[in-house]
């Protein structure tokens, strides 16, 4: 196992404790982004990734509208529900009040009991008016119960009257009556004490507006939707959503001269303008730490680079040559190998000679001008 040697480390960060502490700080408020843009991000992928209790990869919503004075709202949605079942490759198709998860909807308190209750005793439910086919076009599951019938189903109401048979998501039924587990012919109110009996519960279902705390509070009621617009369902069979959208287009399109086919949409597209926010808040985050850890991993690297290269011109300042000549302009040196160079004057030369012992003579002359030169010779 390799031994740390931590004294080198520490006396290094001691000398230079301004870089140090600089570096610390960077690595502190590098990690503090990164870990809290991790925590927003991986929370908007768990929102937008919740399962909706629908069929949505196999569902497409249609939107009608009448605009003659003399346009006959009921006969026209009869005669678009009969061909929109009747094409190849629907499963189901059914008129709706609202489009869940688009952010439009209605909403009213329930309780579960008549009268005047507290506020903890009143649930907020997101109420929807369709017809027998809902469930089946819906492709949600029931755990209790039945679907509607087609005797069940209301004229419209001018005044949004809540019906007498409803279908809960199993969600709004423990929130009405904690503590039970059974629902069906259980009877809740409305703030008018109208009295609603449960028919059918669904497993799970969302509503209209993917930041409500109580997304998944969805009530059906058997009623017609109010026109002159009106609102298909319509689920297919796998992988035919695409091409039964455009036979939806021709067959609806000019049927009928009195009114407007708006759109044929699938239901994602619904669903992606509601996480639209959260899906650009991901990708923002995600962009906004790549960047700055590509950034904090640069400006590392450049500073490295840098001290190794003041590291590299101060070693070639000092160390010389293992071999090589020394000049100097002002006395005129020379130096080959690793051999002492010569004395520069006589006295230098005779201290020289004397310190080494030896038994030698030396005769030097020195010449009357600037220039001198010595020449010793041994003798044993």
């Amino acid at each position: 196992m390799t031994a740390w040697n931590i004294r080198p480390i520490a006396s290094a960060l001691w000398r230079n404790r301004t870089g140090a502490l600089l570096v610390a700080v960077q690595i502190a408020i590098g990690l503090a982004v990164l870990v809290n843009a991790i925590y927003v991000v991986k929370q908007r992928v768990e929102l937008i990734g919740r399962p909706t209790g629908m069929d949505t990869a196999n569902m497409i919503w249609v939107a009608s509208a009448g605009f003659a004075k003399d346009y006959d709202y009921e006969a026209t949605w009869r005669e678009d529900i009969a061909v929109l079942r009747g094409m190849p490759g629907v499963k189901a198709a059914s008129l709706f009040s609202n489009i869940p998860l688009s952010g439009g909807g209605s909403s009213t308190g329930y309780q579960a009991r008549p009268g005047e209750v507290s506020p903890k005793e009143t649930i907020p439910g997101n109420k929807y008016d369709v017809d027998e086919a809902a469930i089946a076009a819906l492709g949600v599951k029931l755990v209790a119960g039945r679907p509607f019938e087609a005797s069940e189903i209301l004229p419209p109401s001018e005044t949004f009257e809540d019906a007498p048979q409803a279908i809960v998501t199993k969600t709004f039924a423990k929130k009405l009556f904690p503590g039970d587990e059974n629902f069906l012919g259980k009877t809740f109110y409305n703030g008018l004490s109208e009295p609603t009996v449960i028919v059918g519960v669904m497993e799970h279902m969302q509503g209209a507006w993917v930041g409500w705390d109580d997304l998944e509070n969805v009530v059906l009621f058997p009623r017609q939707k109010n026109g002159p617009t009106s609102i298909y369902l319509v689920r297919t069979e796998p992988g035919q959503r695409d091409a039964i959208m455009r036979d939806i287009e021709a067959k609806l399109g000019g049927s009928n001269p009195d009114r407007l086919l708006r759109w044929v949409r699938p239901f994602d597209y619904f669903i992606d303008q509601s996480y639209l926010r959260d899906r650009n808040m991901a990708i923002f985050l995600v962009s906004v730490t790549t960047a700055l850890l590509a950034i904090t991993a640069s400006a590392s690297s450049a500073s490295r680079l840098s001290t190794s290269r003041r590291a590299s011109a101060r070693s070639a300042r000092v160390v010389p040559s293992a071999r090589g000549a020394w000049t100097s302009s002002a006395t005129s040196w020379s130096r080959t190998g690793w051999s002492p160079p010569r004395a520069s004057s006589p006295v230098a030369a005779l201290r020289s000679a004397s310190a080494t012992g030896s038994r030698s003579s030396m005769s030097c002359r020195a010449s009357t001008s600037t220039s001198w030169s010595a020449a010793c010779s041994r003798s044993g």
